[in-house]
């Protein structure tokens, strides 16, 4: 058995986060009252989180950049054709489907986080921009930021569908390689993965950097 390196460290830690801030969003959503400030902090972090993946994916890892794995319309299509053959070559890592879940995920989670920050509830919670358009924007980013709720509660659904189908269908297993960064194979189970040199630990902390400063200049001082 063959093993393939896939997700680099700051991949599976930004996925993990992700995810955890997401389920901290939604428990404190629902205890409201002081864990509201909890929210904010929470939200905060995902706009962090966001921004890091969007600068990691243009500088990190071969299977972290965008251009390695984001595909056109055409390459989807075969893909879905196939999706159900046993024949089918693997990918080492996002498949064509799941790049666009990624990059759902992406907006999705980002557009949330960037409506939270004019969002008012009225009672105890308000982003540091509320104040900064009229209570008529404000409210209706709020409704929006309510429903958008919804839209990610639906992609969450998909994703586990998926990571379900993969497992008993195509027998993939996709969490593992997200915890130990690796994948196991027979020779040629797997599409041909370029070789490179691994990004410097240090480029990742520069990302992480960056992403903080912009979040701190967003959220701590909306008014410059």
């Amino acid at each position: 058995m063959d093993s393939i390196r896939v997700w680099d460290l700051p991949v599976r830690l930004f996925h993990w986060l992700l995810v955890l801030s997401i389920v901290g969003l939604f428990i404190t959503q629902e205890l409201g009252g002081n864990w509201m400030e909890w929210h904010k902090r929470l939200g905060y972090l995902v706009l962090g989180l966001i921004l890091f993946r969007l600068i990691w994916g243009v500088i990190g890892n071969q299977h972290a950049r965008f251009v390695n794995f984001v595909k056109g319309p055409s390459s989807i299509v075969q893909y879905l054709r196939n999706i159900t053959n046993p024949a089918a070559p693997k990918w080492v890592g996002h498949n064509p489907m799941g790049a666009l879940s990624v990059l759902a995920i992406l907006v999705v989670v980002g557009f949330q986080a960037i409506t939270g920050l004019f969002a008012d509830d009225d009672i105890l919670m308000s982003g540091p921009y509320a104040s900064a358009v009229s209570k008529e924007v404000s409210d209706l980013l709020t409704s929006i930021h309510k429903i958008n709720s919804n839209v990610i509660i639906a992609l969450a659904i998909g994703h586990l569908c998926a990571i379900a189908f993969y497992f008993f269908v195509k027998h993939d297993n996709l969490i593992k390689p997200m915890i130990t960064g690796t994948k196991s194979s027979n020779d040629g189970e797997f599409q041909p993965v370029l070789s490179e040199n691994a990004r410097p630990i240090w480029l990742s902390w520069i990302a992480v950097g960056i992403a903080a400063t912009i979040t701190y200049m967003v959220v701590a001082r909306p008014f410059g």
